[in-house]
């Protein structure tokens, strides 16, 4: 009698239940329809690596490997008249294990065992009492979806059997039912998320489309596909294609910004992201506006120290020159071959001056040997002619004058005394005529 009575009940539930949904639809019943998330204006300089970034942690891609109890429901109970935080009641993961905490709730609560094949989680209470009042929600997770989703039912007890019933009070449905009686807490959703175990490993596809300057969003040019599996496919304009890129383990990171290496101006226009999750029903879309500036050039470098130049000195730049362009004075440091060179240039200078200084030299003494030798050579001329020369009288005077002596001497003969007395006696003046000395000389 007893299994009769839960077999009513269950069908009792599965009558009431068809008629009743979560208030909050996930999106994977709805058609696929990409969701704008984010729009931004990007600027680069031509010529440098522009990154349009892209992430999701809800695609990356992992398998179940917790055996399949990746989506769980539990029920919890706040507001009962005994007071005190909320409490777990009841939950059951998608394998099928169900789990009772309180002791007194064994065999009271009840769960469907193919909840996640039907998407019937409503709760049965089996013979209420009073202390079963308060506000019940039914939460249902999805660990790989990154998904939770919360429906509140208020349960009320009465001993009224006229009040018992169930009524929406704008914001969460509130049951009446009479003490002693069962009560059903509905939570129904039958979303192929929380019905399909073997749909979870379908692919993820990520692409990214390019519209140019002007064209509209149903024009765009598809630029990358990429699917989870590791296929990939690349489109585009040739001029393009080669330069854009995606991350190896963009599912694995979840991770798919668009990298262009280097950047163009031809590469302006609105870009979009696409993430895909059929499976988890995401549909997102991120739009990016890339504009492509001019590249900025360098500073010059610093000047040198001593060279006597700085960058307030240098002049500004042209005015009359067109807008976006500008003069640049690139000042070069000095190095040591500038050094080597002044020093080369000095000594350079130096050994010419000695050079010349030796000539001068060597052309003055030059200069004076052929004086010389013309002096000789007039000499030489003038041999042959007369010279009338005066007669130079040389004066006895200037010799000394010896004194004489008186010496007692034996001579032997006249003759050695007369020799003696004229070696003490003077000199006598003699007249000598020149120019018969130099014709005996020229005769000779």
């Amino acid at each position: 009698m007893e299994l009769q009575s839960q077999v009513l009940l269950w069908e009792l539930v599965l009558l009431h239940s068809s008629a009743v949904l979560l208030s909050s639809v996930p999106s994977g019943s709805l058609p696929a329809a990409s969701s704008v998330v984010s729009e931004s204006t990007v600027s680069w300089a031509a010529g440098a690596l522009a990154v349009l970034r892209c992430q999701s942690p809800r695609m990356v891609w992992t398998q179940d490997r917790l055996h399949d109890r990746q989506r769980v429901v539990h029920w919890d109970l706040s507001g009962s008249p005994a007071g005190g935080p909320a409490r777990r009641l009841v939950d059951m993961y998608s394998a099928g294990e169900q789990r009772v905490y309180g002791p007194r709730d064994h065999g009271r609560l009840l769960l469907p065992p193919s909840a996640f094949h039907d998407g019937n989680f409503s709760l049965l209470i089996r013979a209420v009492e009073y202390a079963d009042e308060g506000l019940y929600t039914c939460n249902l997770h999805h660990h790989y979806c990154h998904l939770y989703e919360t429906l509140a039912v208020r349960l009320e007890v009465t001993d009224n059997p006229q009040e018992a019933g169930a009524h929406w009070d704008g914001e969460k449905e509130v049951l009446v039912v009479e003490r002693g009686a069962p009560a059903l807490l509905t939570c129904v959703n039958r979303a192929h998320i929380w019905t399909d175990r073997h749909l979870e490993e379908a692919q993820q596809v990520v692409h990214w489309d390019r519209q140019p300057p002007g064209v509209p969003h149903d024009r765009a040019d598809r630029l990358l596909d990429l699917y989870a599996s590791g296929e990939r496919r690349a489109y585009g304009p040739p001029f393009l294609r080669d330069r854009v890129a995606v991350g190896v383990d963009a599912f694995a990171r979840g991770d798919f910004s668009l990298r262009i290496d280097p950047l163009e101006p031809a590469d302006e226009g609105t870009y979009s992201c696409h993430l895909h999750h059929h499976y988890c029903g995401l549909h997102e879309r991120r739009i990016f506006h890339l504009r492509v500036t001019e590249p900025v050039a360098e500073p010059p470098p610093r000047d040198s120290p001593g060279n006597g130049s700085s960058h307030s000195g240098a002049p500004g730049p042209d005015s009359t020159l067109p807008r976006g362009r500008s003069v640049i004075n690139v000042i070069v440091p000095e190095g040591r071959a500038h050094f080597f060179q002044q020093l080369g240039y000095v000594l350079a200078t130096l050994l010419l001056f000695i050079l010349l200084l030796i000539t001068v030299i060597l052309a003055t003494r030059q200069r004076r040997r052929g004086g010389y030798e013309y002096s000789d050579k007039k000499s030489g001329k003038s041999k042959g002619k007369d010279v009338n020369l005066a007669e130079f009288a040389v004066a006895t005077g200037d010799q000394a004058v010896y004194r004489s002596e008186d010496i007692q001497l034996d001579y032997k003969n006249n003759i050695l005394k007369e020799r003696a007395e004229l070696g003490h006696s003077p000199l006598p003046t003699k007249n000598i005529d020149l120019d018969k000395v130099f014709r005996k000389e020229y005769c000779k």
